[in-house]
């Protein structure tokens, strides 16, 4: 394999990431729901970044009409196996930024975890010209809210020991997930999008220590390490959760970033 690239090394782990990578709370996806149908014929939808479907699966059960873009072979191949039985998703391989859609357009542009890997400002036009008027882009993510706890004390020693470089983020708890994200100056400074606003979504996951290294396995900054690094790191998550009682009760926060086309 050549270069990894940061946004495609997740399809290394494909199967792995849909299997553990977390779903979304039910009012996200109502919400989501209710913008892709508020226009003219069915609800239909635009999903930027979609990797293996898990969004786009819970849109489709809404009814929801999806054009899923997906640059990694693996994830697109994923994505495609399991929404087939839907008939209301097209998975097309590319980056969003150059993907084609002959001017179509949707009420609804969105971005499950992905917004951040796309080029900016690129992806801010090519999100306006993919919107009919007064449509909506959403960009959200997942994120744990961690406390201060024996575990959450545990896992700093063990990246402290095996990956100390590593920026605190998504696969490395954190205590602010967001202070860097300004979705109201990103607005203004992109033509053709007002009404800024955030949104949050609060539900919880619960982790076994397998199921939590799984988990940290898929995400980039830990696909990136050698791979003894890597695997020590692991083992040293694992046996933290462990010796802490055995399970990970992870509070979750999904933050929702919207704006309307004009």
């Amino acid at each position: 394999m050549g270069a990894r690239t940061r946004r495609l090394v997740f399809g290394e782990v494909a199967e792995l990431y849909d299997a553990s990578r977390p779903t979304y709370p039910e009012a996200i996806i109502d919400d989501l729901a209710a913008w892709a149908a508020d226009g003219d014929g069915p609800p239909r939808a635009l999903e930027v970044g979609a990797g293996t479907g898990k969004a786009t699966r819970l849109l489709t059960q809404r009814g929801v009409a999806v054009l899923a873009i997906e640059p990694s072979p693996e994830m697109a191949a994923i994505a495609r196996r399991s929404t087939a039985a839907s008939g209301r998703v097209e998975v097309r391989e590319s980056d969003f930024e150059h993907t084609e859609l002959g001017g179509r357009t949707f009420p609804l542009v969105y971005a499950a975890q992905a917004w951040h890997w796309v080029t900016q400002p690129a992806g801010y036009a090519r999100a306006r010209a993919a919107l009919r008027g007064g449509g909506r882009l959403v960009a959200f993510w997942n994120r744990p809210v961690w406390g201060r706890s024996a575990i959450r004390t545990a896992l700093d020693a063990a990246y402290d020991r095996y990956a100390a470089d590593m920026p605190p983020g998504i696969a490395r708890p954190i205590d602010r997930f967001d202070a860097d994200e300004d979705w109201v100056s990103e607005i203004a400074a992109a033509d053709g999008f007002a009404e800024p606003e955030v949104r949050g979504y609060d539900w919880s996951l619960r982790y076994t220590p397998a199921e939590y290294v799984d988990l940290i396995t898929t995400h980039s900054e830990i696909r990136l390490l050698a791979d003894d690094r890597r695997a020590a790191l692991l083992a040293a998550v694992g046996e933290a959760i462990t010796a802490n009682g055995g399970v990970l009760e992870l509070p979750m926060h999904v933050r929702a970033c919207i704006a309307r086309a004009h």
